[in-house]
């Protein structure tokens, strides 16, 4: 019998505590990493030659949202499929437990809007074989998957579980409700919850257009509701917020963390309307990390990406009445309706119908579009808008924009870098007290696909730009993040630790452009998207991707709460 189950051979590792590299071989038995030498004498079951690759950690990613997916998918791409073996999902105060029978639709309704999953998808693919939040978690337990998750308890259902109409109406929660939620949400965390999420956002809304029901929650009701969390028990609460009174809010996080012990964690972006934000809020956590208070803010390594066009679920005038009369013919069919010159004219001519809040923002600002290049292109020249193409051509942005979305058979996007689109990026992301994130994975499925953002950190900010060191990223998108959940078993490659491992070819690593795939439930369309040079990545010791190819492993487990580091007795 071999003494090991994968050996790791000749590789640059990288241990994910952001020191320099090593040459080395990484050995690898039931489940978790047996040894790192310069060499390793011993057979294995299979041997990887990593000589001219480097060896990483698996990626952590703490904000995602596959809540749904999770319950139906062996596969939770595009994030297996692109080096994270851990997730963590429920963020931003939405998903589908606690829920009642009767409530079903209304939660549907919810991750419709706010993370625009298709309705059909949902209503084919949720099984609903859990009303309480620990009956999801032992839902979630019985699938076998191929990378590990971990989930915060969601405000939005509890909400609704508790409070019902009242809390669709938004209205405010009495003590009683107060008091309920609190019992459910301690009874959620002895679960397994690795805390609690909430969203105080105007930009989230239900399939109906109605604001959520936790947009604008009194600040005493969450600062209550926090108290239930546990620092003993690693509980992170992670927040959501359009900032109008920004000490305000932060309080919110900062007394929650001071009363419970919890860590806290919000989404940190750099806004153009309000350009020292993200400085401001920087300061915020600095104080409070000072104060001995555990709060961190989530950056994205790239602006916050939307796609828009006829392959995608939304664009300028997809809520047009005469465009939506022609939205369900044929593609072909409906292409050729659309290059009719009084069908096109007439649709110019009309205003949208309910769009999603999406489109509401972005339909006429062309100076914030830019065809999509291939391979895309992030961070593309503002002299590349649709507003400079179209004047280039002496045309209206809107008529140029409706033909160049008939190119190439109707197949051409745009994409529209909505938030972030920032210099500051590189500062955000290395400052001592934030984390990689946002990637919002199982979410947007069909006009945002970045969940690569973790690889963005490594060809942008590292290969091309070379602002981050490259020993400084594996940390970023490894370590840190586990420690932020108090993951304290996996993000480093040391002996004792979870085998979770990535072998990447770094010369060739690139990202390939996102293209839609019509197989979420019911015929559903999303967005995916590959990389070039993930050559392994490898899960509690089994390969699950290969060269991008998925091996049919599925070693991925339900993380219930924090996870002691098992080299620490």
């Amino acid at each position: 019998m071999a003494e090991y189950d994968l050996i790791i051979r000749n590789g640059e590792v990288f241990d994910g505590n952001g020191g320099p590299s090593i040459q080395a071989d990484v050995a690898l038995k039931n489940g978790v990493i047996s040894k790192v030498a310069p060499s390793i004498e011993g057979d294995a079951t299979r041997t990887i030659d990593a000589r001219g690759k480097i060896v990483t950690p698996g990626f952590v990613d703490v904000h995602t949202h596959y809540d749904g997916q999770a319950t139906w998918d062996n596969h939770l791409n595009p994030s297996s499929n692109l080096g994270t073996t851990t997730i963590v999902m429920g963020n931003c105060g939405v998903g589908f437990a606690p829920c009642k029978p009767e409530d079903h639709e209304v939660l549907v309704q919810l991750m419709e809007g706010v993370e625009e999953i298709p309705g059909s998808a949902m209503d084919e693919g949720l099984p609903w074989n859990w009303e309480s939040f620990p009956e999801f978690l032992d839902a979630l337990e019985e699938r076998p998957r191929d990378i590990d998750i971990a989930a915060l308890l969601p405000h939005g259902p509890l909400r609704v579980y508790v409070m019902g109409e009242r809390a669709v109406n938004r209205e405010a929660a009495t003590a009683d409700d107060i008091e309920q939620m609190k019992v459910l949400i301690k009874e959620g965390i002895e679960a397994g919850a690795v805390g609690f999420s909430t969203s105080r956002t105007l930009v989230h809304r239900s399939s109906s257009g109605s604001f959520i029901p936790t947009y604008q929650a009194a600040t005493e009701e969450l600062k209550s509701l926090g108290e239930s969390l546990s620092g003993e028990k690693g509980s992170v609460f992670q927040m959501i917020s359009d900032w109008e009174d920004a000490d305000d809010e932060f309080s919110i996080i900062r007394e929650i963390a001071e009363r419970s012990g919890a860590k806290g964690t919000f989404t940190l972006l750099d806004l153009a309307p309000t350009p020292d934000l993200w400085h401001e809020q920087l300061k915020r956590i600095e104080r409070a990390q000072e104060s001995g208070l555990d709060i961190r803010g989530q950056v994205i390594s790239r602006p916050v990406g939307i796609l828009m066009g006829h392959p995608a679920s939304m664009h300028s005038f997809y809520a047009r009445p005469t465009y939506k009369a022609l939205a369900d013919l044929p593609w072909d069919e409906k292409i050729e309706k659309l290059r009719d010159p009084e069908v096109k004219a007439q649709i110019l001519r009309e205003e949208s119908e309910q769009p999603h809040v999406f489109v509401e923002i972005f339909e006429k600002r062309f100076r914030n579009m830019y065809p999509l290049e291939d391979p895309i292109e992030y961070l593309p020249n503002r002299e590349n808008s649709v507003v400079a193409m179209a004047e280039a051509e002496g045309r209206e942005p809107s008529e140029w924009l409706y033909d160049y979305f008939l190119g190439d058979n109707g197949n051409n996007l745009v994409y529209i870098p909505a938030a972030n689109f920032s210099e500051n990026i590189p500062e955000m992301l290395t400052h001592p007290h934030t984390v990689s994130a946002l990637g919002d994975g199982g979410a947007h499925v069909g006009s945002i696909c970045d969940t690569s953002a973790n690889v963005y950190v490594l060809t942008k900010w590292v290969k091309d730009k070379k602002q981050i060191e490259l020993a400084q990223a594996i940390n970023m998108l490894c370590k840190q993040p586990s420690e932020l959940y108090s993951l304290n078993d996996r993000g480093q490659i040391a002996e004792g630790l979870k085998a979770d491992v990535n072998v990447i070819d770094f010369d060739n690593l690139k990202l390939r452009t996102p293209h839609i795939v019509h197989d979420l439930p019911a015929g559903g369309k999303r967005f995916l998207q590959n990389a070039d040079g993930i050559e392994l990545t490898i899960k509690a010791g089994e390969v699950i991707y290969e060269k991008g190819k998925a091996t049919g492993a599925l070693p991925g487990k339900l993380v219930r709460g924090s996870q002691q580091d098992p080299r620490v007795s």
